[in-house]
């Protein structure tokens, strides 16, 4: 039976067009499905929408819709979108959906038997957009600390959830797992900003809108966003449905990605949540930051919004999702700008990569007529130098990924494409072939196909299609050849034809053209 590998994003609230930071969880997610698919492992991977709570109710009024019909909308919107960025999701699912809310009925009922909800009043202060309730002290300026925006006073009768029951289970958790939250500074600001200053029980219904799953006894009650979304990760996979298969085959998760806005959620409720339930807790939660812009978050009034598609319909998909990936460091935030993205197309996609591919067909072709023979010779030292040095990099590659730190790994990739460029300057083919040196040829250009093979390995889980176009390129077709598992010996070409002439994979962008077309798109 191949090992399995459960991942999960969070579920999108539908509350416009995505930009290219909410886009960045996706790919990411999908990135890490085709990594363990290219080791021959069995990938699933749930994404969706959260289409419950005030907020929607509210945008969907003011459209002249209904909540469902504006929802169902988004979701195809997200869709379609996901589509165009070859996203392979194994499951889209809306919370809307009866196998969602039946199951999520069941669990607000089975925490009311086992005493961890009581009735009770809230009072306090709600910020509407995030949905989310907040105390005086953790307002900053006055205003919600997660979107800066007004937060108003509510009360009302509610139900609450007894979350300093399982506080000192949670805090013990974090101990023994450290594997469990990552980066891991993630946990300090969970324990010191939350969880120390004392957790509040968590009130998860509300009586004053009725756009959300119903408690079935106790029906003028709906259940909050939080506990309806989060759960969707086990309804999902038909936890407590008739047919439970595919949460026995997957849960526990072995990943979930969310954004640092949401990390309390997924960190604390959602742990909390399911050792109520006695089940498992995902073996990670990867916490990323934010894609932002020179002059702060992305945002319509200021004129700095980015959108995928406006990417991919200039420059490719691959280009779009090599940015994204190359530009969120694990720690920090990314930065969107129109140089930085010309840039990195330039330097990194056109000038290493594509340059190394063409300048490796053309003296294959030129030398050779195009054949790549098995190379039987002994490797003079230059060659044993690369290929000591490559199976380094690509321990360190495979380290990065399997530690969520995807920003880092692509820069080792590059670094094996800079240390392949400067092969071919140490080597100096032409000079060889000038002195009829042909098996230290042979041996070169044998050494550059082989590197090209294993960087497109290396690059297929988040730029597919410039992958096989090397594959094309270099003349490999045996799919055994693609996969990771063939990366670590330099023998596994036994006989390959380059084609005759290929067009470079990018083409070199005008600078001060495409950086004013950004950056008019982006005011649009």
């Amino acid at each position: 039976m191949k090992n399995t590998f459960y991942i999960t994003t969070p579920i999108y609230y539908p509350s416009g067009k995505f930009h290219i930071g909410t886009a960045y969880t996706t790919v990411l997610a999908d990135t890490l499905k085709r990594y363990h698919e290219l080791k021959g492992e069995e990938g699933y991977l749930l994404t969706g929408t959260d289409e419950h709570g005030q907020k929607i109710q509210e945008v969907a009024e003011k459209n002249g819709q209904t909540p469902k019909e504006y929802v169902d909308q988004m979701a195809e919107q997200a869709k379609e979108l996901w589509d165009k960025m070859d996203i392979h999701y194994d499951d889209f699912i809306q919370t809307t959906e009866k196998r969602h809310e039946v199951i999520v009925q069941k669990i607000f009922e089975r925490f009311i038997e086992q005493g961890d909800i009581y009735k009770g009043e809230y009072e306090g202060l709600y910020c509407v957009p995030c949905e989310t309730y907040f105390t005086e002290t953790q307002l900053i300026d006055g205003k919600c600390p997660d979107c800066g925006r007004d937060v108003k006073p509510m009360k009302e009768e509610a139900y609450f959830f007894n979350m300093k029951k399982y506080v000192d289970r949670l805090l013990r958790y974090y101990e023994e797992h450290p594997d469990f939250i990552k980066p891991d500074f993630r946990k300090n600001e969970m324990i010191n900003n939350f969880i120390k200053p004392g957790l509040e029980d968590l009130c998860v219904t509300r009586t004053s809108f009725d756009w959300g799953i119903k408690v079935p006894s106790d029906p003028k009650h709906v259940i909050y966003v939080w506990l309806d979304a989060l759960t969707n990760y086990i309804t999902a996979l038909g936890y407590e449905s008739e047919d439970d298969s595919l949460f026995q085959k997957y849960w526990p998760a072995n990943v979930q990605i969310v954004g640092k806005d949401i990390a309390r959620f997924h960190l604390i409720y959602w742990p909390i949540f399911l050792m109520a339930l006695d089940l498992p807790l995902p073996k990670t939660i990867m916490v990323h930051n934010w894609i932002m812009m020179k002059d702060g978050k992305m945002s319509k009034s200021k004129g700095n919004v980015i959108y995928p598609e406006t990417l991919m319909e200039r420059y490719g998909l691959d280009a779009t999702r090599y940015f994204l990936l190359r530009e969120m460091p694990v720690a920090q935030d990314g930065i969107f700008s129109p140089e930085a993205f010309v840039e990195r197309y330039n330097f990194d996609l056109c000038n290493d990569l594509s340059n190394l591919v063409n300048r490796t067909v053309s003296m294959v072709n030129k030398y050779f007529g195009g054949n790549v023979s098995h190379y039987n010779g002994t490797p003079n030292e230059v060659d044993e130098e690369l290929e000591k040095s490559s199976v380094e990099q690509i321990q360190k590659v495979e380290k990065l990924i399997n530690n969520f730190e995807i920003a880092n790994s692509i820069q080792e990739i590059w670094n094996l494409v800079s240390r392949t460029n400067k092969y071919i300057d140490e080597t100096m083919p032409w000079v060889l072939a000038k002195e009829e040196q042909t098996e230290k040829l042979a041996s070169s250009m044998y050494h550059l196909i082989e590197n090209l093979r294993k960087i497109a390995i290396l690059i297929k889980p988040l730029m597919n299609e410039t992958a096989e176009n090397i594959f094309h390129q270099i003349g490999i077709k045996e799919e055994a050849l693609k996969m990771w598992d063939s990366l670590s010996k330099y023998d596994q070409i036994k006989g390959a034809k380059v084609i005759e002439k290929g067009e470079p994979i990018f083409m070199r962008l005008k600078v001060e053209e495409e950086i004013d077309y950004l950056q008019k798109v982006m005011k649009q």
